[in-house]
């Protein structure tokens, strides 16, 4: 009796959230969540400013669609696969969320485009770096929005080989993320006829780089490549400056965010190159949604803020073209409208790549900078179709249908 009385309580719990999730659809209600990295290393580049962000998108919109108001949820998934795929399922079983955006932490990423593509929900990740998402791990609801490991490795380790840095040593995030990076900056490295002189992994969060960054010095490698990001990125760069490293070595960041570079302070960024999706003081439209992003956050906006704002806005744009939330509906539109806004110009391709152009630039030094966050020179731009893997390199079983 007592099994039978636990069957029909779990089938109860589980038909009300079903109800639920049906009644949000059934109301043309637009519900998007943002989870991202809220408190820990990469809460600064993608945090409360990717909910700013996503906010900013939805105000500028209109702040209803289909007749009814859209609604934003946010929650931190706190770097934790497992707790990001619950909170996941939870929004779209309970909550009748529509799409997720923001999932930084490429395990979180892959974790979170798995069960969207079981929920047969979208996924828009806007801050991490894994190609994956768009290989082996592709999904028809997914799409990979602001940047990507090729993207990012390619242009920085191709213009420091260009200027004479054969040699490298990486210190690489020990995880999906920054091996990703690594394999992808060396195989250009070795193809332009450099060469790896060693590797050191670093966990997530640590605080003290000193014994990776003097194996590194010890290789006397040319170039120094850090395959991390965020808060990791910040603290190896100014231990290096106070090893006094880059007196005789290169450093090359791969991911290094604007936000990143206020927090090393250009005395010891100076000189870095780097490539970005996206800089404030590029042009007037994006210095204007700048400030006022700025107004917000207190900070300028990282890649992810910017690339957040224009995921969310495409996906509003594909919405009110396909008069519903429909997933399979939604995604036809965004496939067949370009993506642009201040932001980016771009387009979608059938493995979920956003091929948009890229930017490779130096951090500026303390007495080129006119003011705060002044911090970048355009070296110059990567047109999308050789920022981004070829088409015809996608391990995606998608790119067997066109795009």
């Amino acid at each position: 009796m007592r099994r039978m009385t636990m069957g029909y309580i779990a089938a109860a719990v589980l038909a009300v959230a079903l109800t639920s999730a049906a009644k949000a659809a059934e109301n043309g209600l637009v519900k998007i969540g943002v989870l991202g990295d809220q408190s820990s290393a990469y809460a600064d580049l993608g945090g409360k400013g990717s909910v700013i962000a996503a906010q900013m998108a939805i105000d500028d919109f209109g702040k209803t669609l289909l007749g009814k108001p859209i609604e934003l949820v946010q929650a931190d998934h706190q770097n934790k696969p497992e707790v990001a795929a619950n909170i996941a399922r939870r929004w779209y079983d309970r909550e009748g969320v529509d799409m997720i955006t923001d999932l930084t932490n490429s395990a979180v990423a892959l974790a979170v485009q798995d069960v969207s593509k079981e929920k047969k929900k979208i996924d828009l990740v806007t801050s991490t770096a894994t190609t994956a998402l768009t290989n082996e791990k592709c999904s028809p609801y997914g799409v990979h929005w602001t940047f990507d490991a090729y993207a990012l490795s390619v242009g920085t380790a191709k213009a420091l080989v260009e200027r004479g840095g054969k040699s490298w040593y990486f210190i690489t995030a020990d995880y999906t993320f920054g091996y990703n990076l690594e394999d992808n900056a060396t195989r250009v490295i070795k193809s332009m006829g450099g060469k790896i002189l060693g590797s050191s992994k670093a966990p997530l969060n640590t605080t003290d780089f000193s014994s990776q960054l003097l194996a590194a010095k010890a290789s006397g490698a040319e170039v120094i490549g850090l395959a991390n990001s965020g808060a990791d990125t910040t603290n190896s760069v100014k231990q290096a400056a106070e090893f006094g490293i880059m007196k005789k070595q290169k450093l090359a960041a791969f991911l290094p965010f604007i936000t990143d570079v206020h927090a090393m302070g250009l005395d010891n960024a100076q000189g870095l190159i780097l490539t970005t999706a996206f800089y404030w003081d590029m042009d007037a439209a994006k210095r204007a949604w700048s400030e006022r992003f700025f107004k917000a956050n207190g900070t300028m906006p990282s890649m992810v803020h910017a690339g957040t704002y224009s995921a969310v806005m495409h996906y509003l744009k594909a919405v009110k073209a396909a008069g519903t939330t429909d997933a399979e509906a939604v995604m036809k539109k965004m496939r067949e409208m370009p993506v642009d806004d201040f932001a980016f110009k771009g387009k979608i391709r059938a493995d979920g790549t956003m091929v948009h152009d890229m930017y490779l630039v130096e951090v500026k030094t303390p007495a080129e900078s006119k003011r705060d966050w002044d911090f970048y020179k355009i070296i110059k731009t990567i047109p999308g179709d050789q920022a981004f893997a070829p088409a015809s390199e996608s391990k995606c079983p998608l790119m067997a249908k066109g795009g």
